[in-house]
């Protein structure tokens, strides 16, 4: 493809600057990155980003990382520095989105509360991302993603009924804020950029994320007194929709539609149950769930997965397998719909990475560079902002800057 051929950037001239570490913030970056944001991403000299050590490593650096930071610029500043914190806030002054994730304070300890970048740059859309949020009584206590899933709701749900809760095995509450940032941040941008409006400050909390949801947990709960409890594979007061056994594991079988659950009952050989006027819908469905489960389980047992799988296909009955990455990597539907991408790391590896999400049809988003070393593009930024080399040499003596 030639330049020419290469589709505008949906987020093309938005400049991001982006504070914090590790998870939450660091995907808000990623996603806007990809979508053609110009994200340049402090952090501290020395180790970076602890996210850089985390999991499985690669030539001294976590294959993690080159999926988080792609699409970025590093800069490195000792933001403990008073020094420092100017830097910041004049690369702050010419950008369109602040992305912070620290504890509520952090920014305000440095002299950079909202009210002070405002006054800089008007039309700044800040982004605070924290356990709990900027206000409130939990205001100051230390937050993570899994403190956020359970106070949310989340972790209760994650259990075998009477066995210990487990989590996701993704750091899910810190995505869903990431994603919860990243919509309020084109909200933001919309605001200023169609209406007008000025900049302004979007508090996401990652419990609160985790809690937007939890679909009908509270509306029961008002309405009925119902605490709903962990059910392990099943959905309930859904049904069929459940995970089944198989000669050689497991299949999850979603039978829970009127007209599907009749096409269920018919390939399984359960007539009966999908003639039931009972059981013509959900309601009569969950009252019999037990029965209508060891039905399907009775059948899927004698099968291996595949051949489930397609039985159930010809049937158009949503039926899938448990995937693990060795299915994903090797899936045609991933790799048809590019969510397979190929990477080169800035010490040369070759990577395979997920694709990007959302697919847009006109404005697609783009992998255009690999995860930069620590303090790559200091340099640079700072040179583009004004600073002399003298200065930049000077500020590196220092312990400033790396």
């Amino acid at each position: 493809m030639n330049m020419a051929q290469i589709p505008a950037a949906a987020l093309s001239g938005v400049r991001v600057i982006e504070m914090g570490q590790l998870i939450a913030g660091p995907f808000c970056g990623k996603t806007l990155g990809e979508f053609g944001a110009e994200v340049i991403k402090i952090e501290a000299p020395g180790a970076g980003d602890p996210l850089r050590n985390w999991r499985l490593m690669q030539n001294g650096t976590s294959v993690w990382w080159q999926v988080q930071s792609r699409n970025k610029r590093s800069v490195a500043l000792d933001l403990r520095q008073t020094e420092a914190q100017q830097i910041a806030r004049q690369l702050i002054a010419e950008a369109d989105v602040l992305v912070e994730n620290f504890r509520p304070g952090t920014l305000e300890g440095w002299g950079m509360s909202p009210e002070q970048l405002h006054a800089l740059n008007p039309r700044l859309v800040i982004l605070r991302i924290s356990g709990y949020g900027q206000t409130g009584p939990y205001r100051d206590l230390p937050g993570f993603g899994v403190i956020g899933e359970a106070m949310g709701g989340l972790r209760h749900l994650t259990a075998e009924p009477g066995r210990v809760p487990v989590r996701v095995g993704v750091s899910i509450g810190d995505t869903l804020a990431a994603l919860h940032g990243v919509i309020g941040v084109m909200m933001a941008l919309y605001h200023h950029k169609v209406n007008g409006g000025p900049g302004q400050v979007i508090d996401v909390a990652l419990h609160e994320a985790v809690f937007n949801c939890m679909e009908s947990l509270i509306p029961e709960y008002s309405a009925f007194g119902a605490v709903r409890e962990a059910a392990g594979s099943a959905l309930p007061g859904i049904a069929p929709s459940n995970a089944y056994p198989c000669e050689d594991g497991w299949v999850l079988v979603a039978g829970n539609g009127d007209s599907i659950f009749k096409r269920l009952m018919t390939a399984i050989g359960r007539e009966d149950l999908a003639q039931a006027p009972d059981l013509a819908d959900n309601m009569g469905r969950v009252a019999r769930v037990e029965e209508i489960d060891a039905a399907i389980g009775d059948w899927t047992r004698g099968r291996r997965v595949q051949a489930v799988m397609q039985e159930l296909a010809r049937a158009r009955v949503p039926a899938g397998k448990l995937y693990t990455a060795r299915d994903i990597a090797e899936d045609p539907h991933y790799r048809a719909r590019d969510m397979l991408l190929a990477q080169t790391t800035r010490d040369g590896d070759q990577l395979l990475v997920p694709g990007i999400v959302p697919k847009l049809s006109l404005t697609p988003g783009t992998l255009r560079s690999s995860a930069p070393h620590v303090g790559e593009d200091t340099d640079a930024v700072l040179a583009e902002a004004g600073l002399s080399t003298e200065q930049i040499a000077l500020l590196r003596s220092k312990g400033v800057i790396q």
